[in-house]
């Protein structure tokens, strides 16, 4: 019978550090990705890219990972934003057509940006 008590104990203990782990990845969603993530995600949308590029870009995305960890929700768009802004200049006309067709800030659908 304690066998079974601690079998019992011991599937619970981990049920809820199960769901607590799970819980924890979903509130990260996309904003968890890496950079070189990230790139890859936007190499298949926008085509290939170039050495130069996927290093410019890492580093917009890097950069913007550190500042976005303690920022607000409303900050963290605001900046989300600006390294789209920042990513999009580092493309050419035809990556660029293809980015702004892109789903952009997680929700909604994807938005056209009027340039």
């Amino acid at each position: 019978m304690k066998i079974n008590k601690a079998l019992v104990c011991a599937i619970a203990a981990f049920a809820v550090a199960s769901t607590s782990v799970i819980n924890a990845q979903e509130k990260k969603g996309r904003g968890a990705q890496t950079p070189e993530q990230r790139i890859e995600r936007l190499e298949t949308a926008v085509g290939t890219l170039t050495a130069e590029q996927k290093k410019k870009i890492t580093d917009i995305y890097a950069k913007s990972a550190e500042k976005m960890a303690n920022a607000s929700q409303e900050e963290r768009g605001t900046m989300m934003q600006a390294v789209q802004k920042e990513v999009r200049a580092v493309l050419t006309a035809e990556q660029q057509a293809k980015f702004d067709a892109m789903p952009q800030g997680g929700k909604g659908g994807g938005k056209k940006k009027s340039n």
